[in-house]
């Protein structure tokens, strides 16, 4: 008889549990600690430009931070900035209706109001099983919800163009719905960039490597995760 829980056999994969537990309670600490003041929309907004350079650059972008920041980045940077300024907008989105989410991020990351359609039926079926699986219940951790997303939206390449950007908001999405950090003010993305051979290596390993490559790819993306707290505006900052 299958699992009520379609991740439940995630929770099985040697490792899995028990990174995401070490990079949850690290986060958590991190949220604590530095929340012991008032986190700021100026940090939100920081984490949120960062975040934005970062897969602008996973997706080709050949523009710095600096350039990003003084609004003079190439095209891949402003499709990216441009999801990031509407990007928790969609928090209320994701939690009643994945697929509009899903399909507005595209439509951010096109700049095309009229996009956000996926590329095929196949891919509107993808889509449509990522999304029932966002709209069920499950034990699974929020990192490895989000960390499924992101690899399902990226690997299955439902959208004509833009599915890194997609990929990577929407794990960040996931993160804020799902109670990690509803402030926003990790860097998901620029975890993924601080490893980023391993990053595409797992991803690949996801799409084609079976069980196997979906373990690795979740033992990664705790690690990612980790990597997202060290660059969060939080990080560097004293508690007293």
């Amino acid at each position: 008889m299958p699992d009520a829980d379609p991740l439940a056999p995630l929770l099985r994969l040697e490792g899995v549990p028990s990174a995401f537990a070490a990079t949850r309670d690290g986060i958590d600490a991190l949220l604590r600690d530095r929340g012991l003041r008032r986190t700021s929309s100026d940090q939100t907004a920081e984490a949120l430009l960062v975040g934005a350079h970062a897969s602008a650059v996973l997706e080709g972008s050949a523009s710095s931070l600096e350039a990003v920041r003084a609004g003079s980045g190439d095209q891949v940077a402003a499709d990216a900035v441009r999801v990031s300024v509407h990007l928790l907008s969609l928090v209320p989105t994701l939690r009643t209706s994945p697929l509009q989410a899903f399909a507005r991020l595209h439509a951010l990351a096109s700049g095309d109001a009229e996009s956000g359609r996926p590329r095929d039926a196949a891919s509107l079926d993808r889509l449509q099983t990522l999304g029932r699986l966002l709209d069920g219940t499950t034990a699974a951790p929020a990192l490895l919800v989000a960390a499924v997303v992101h690899a399902d939206l990226a690997t299955a390449a439902p959208f004509p163009s833009h599915n890194g950007i997609v990929a990577r908001a929407a794990e960040r999405l996931v993160w804020v719905a799902r109670g990690v950090d509803e402030r926003s003010v990790l860097v998901p993305e620029a975890g993924h960039l601080a490893l980023r051979a391993a990053y595409e290596s797992n991803l690949r390993a996801y799409r084609d490597g079976g069980p196997a490559g979906v373990a690795a790819w979740l033992r990664y993306a705790a690690e990612a995760a980790a990597k997202a707290a060290e660059a969060s505006p939080l990080a560097g900052r004293s508690t007293m």
